[in-house]
């Protein structure tokens, strides 16, 4: 085995370590973790935005925020009342579980519902550092093309939702909703596919139902 492969191994394995600490930890204090993924400007803060407004009567969340540089993100996640903690990475291309432990420390978990993970923008990396989520979301906006679960299958395939944003933008755009999800359930069968418009509030609901039955399974 070459060196290089063995150290990626060494990586993951370590991080898989840590992301089963936090799983532990979220699953005694019954939080619900997701780790939102997508390629840059899909909607994921645009969709916590209207999302942490929305149901705050509902649940008490946080949000971990992932960004290369700036606390642009974190800056409009807070101004909804949620607490908010930013990452920067400084080039990196994701998340991993040691970062999202570190930023916990900032992050008053006690009566905490549901705890965002809003990754860096990429339909790469971020799929392969688990951080101790319970799921994966990834968005994919319409304005990408509906052919990027063919091209990026590894993020759909683990991914148990996927929000299909912006879908307000479909009659200008050529994007075949029906195309991508047929794409996804190739390689996913159990992938659940959600059009919606986080900027105006299209079909928001099935996605806060969602929310809404995950959140009590961790009762």
């Amino acid at each position: 085995m070459s060196k290089e492969v063995t150290i990626v191994r060494n990586v993951l394995e370590a991080n898989d370590r840590l992301a089963d600490e936090l799983q532990k930890n979220f699953r005694v204090k019954k939080i619900l973790c997701l780790n939102l993924m997508s390629s840059p400007g899909a909607g994921k803060t645009t969709l916590l935005e209207r999302t942490l407004t929305d149901l705050k009567d509902e649940f008490n969340m946080a949000v971990i925020e992932g960004d290369l540089q700036t606390d642009n993100d974190a800056q409009r996640v807070a101004a909804t009342g949620a607490q908010a903690v930013q990452i920067n990475t400084e080039g990196g291309c994701h998340l991993d579980s040691g970062m999202v432990m570190d930023a916990l420390k900032a992050i008053d978990t006690d009566g905490l519902d549901i705890l965002f993970v809003e990754n860096v923008g990429n339909l790469v990396c971020p799929a392969e550092f688990n951080v101790g989520e319970d799921y994966k979301v990834t968005l994919l906006s319409v304005a990408e093309g509906d052919d990027k679960p063919e091209k990026y299958p590894f993020m759909f395939h683990i991914s148990a939702v996927m929000l299909l944003n912006k879908v307000d933008l479909l009659p200008y755009v050529d994007f075949d909703l029906q195309k991508a999800e047929n794409h996804a359930k190739k390689l996913n069968k159990d992938i659940e596919v959600m059009p919606i418009s986080a900027r105006t509030g299209e079909n928001m609901e099935q996605w806060y139902d969602w929310l809404r039955k995950k959140r009590a399974e961790k009762l």
